[in-house]
């Protein structure tokens, strides 16, 4: 299991410290939502906060876009620092430039779909993608519980990786915490997206700790 803690639920405030506490918990990566307030109801970071990051740590960047036309900024991120660039199926006309786009600046390259959306949509770009996001969640709204429905979604992909001997990691984000990680961990993801269930009332090392004793 990879582990991203998401920025977005941590804010800023004593920043390094919380990098560092994230680090030495054995989180791998730092998930970064990017919101435009037009795709989601929300506004968070643009591309100065993923250079700052860059400087402040060795976690992977796992940039999550949800933005309208990803392809008019991807570069930005890129240039910024990012290491994973994932963006939506549902933001862009453009999905195939958009991905070339992010291989171009030579960062690993993600897709991520709505619970809404059948994975059969993504399908014909799943050759040329490092990640493949699942919402478990509708994307930019809080107090959703995780939707069950979507782990049928993690299934199909897995099922479609091992048809085509393709090789992409399975990523979830919305509401996954120690209770239920569990069950997206058996339907086959690898990368697990988590904000409440890390950054809440109790230490990060501790809560970091509860995700991956559910993994043994």
């Amino acid at each position: 299991m990879i582990l991203s803690p998401s920025l977005y639920n941590a804010g800023v405030c004593h920043l390094e410290q919380t990098l560092s506490d994230i680090e030495k918990a054995g989180a791998q990566y730092l998930h970064v939502d990017i919101l435009d307030n037009t795709f989601v109801p929300s506004l968070s970071f643009g591309p100065k906060i993923v250079k700052d990051l860059k400087k402040m740590t060795d976690l992977v960047l796992d940039v999550h876009m949800m933005v309208d036309t990803p392809e008019n900024c991807v570069a930005d991120f890129c240039q910024a620092g990012a290491d994973i660039v994932t963006v939506h199926y549902e933001a862009t006309s453009h999905l195939g430039y958009t991905i070339q786009e992010i291989k171009k600046h030579h960062a690993k390259v993600g897709v991520a779909i709505n619970p809404a959306t059948p994975v059969c949509v993504i399908e014909p770009v799943l050759q040329d993608v490092d990640q493949v996001l699942v919402m478990t969640i509708n994307p930019g709204r809080s107090g959703q519980k995780l939707i069950l429905s979507t782990l049928d979604k993690i299934r199909e992909l897995v099922q479609i990786r091992n048809a085509k001997n393709l090789h992409f990691d399975i990523q979830v984000d919305g509401n996954i915490t120690p209770d239920n990680v569990e069950k997206v961990l058996d339907a086959g993801a690898n990368v697990i997206v988590s904000g409440g269930g890390i950054f809440n009332e109790h230490p990060i090392c501790e809560n970091i700790q509860k995700f991956f004793e559910v993994e043994k």
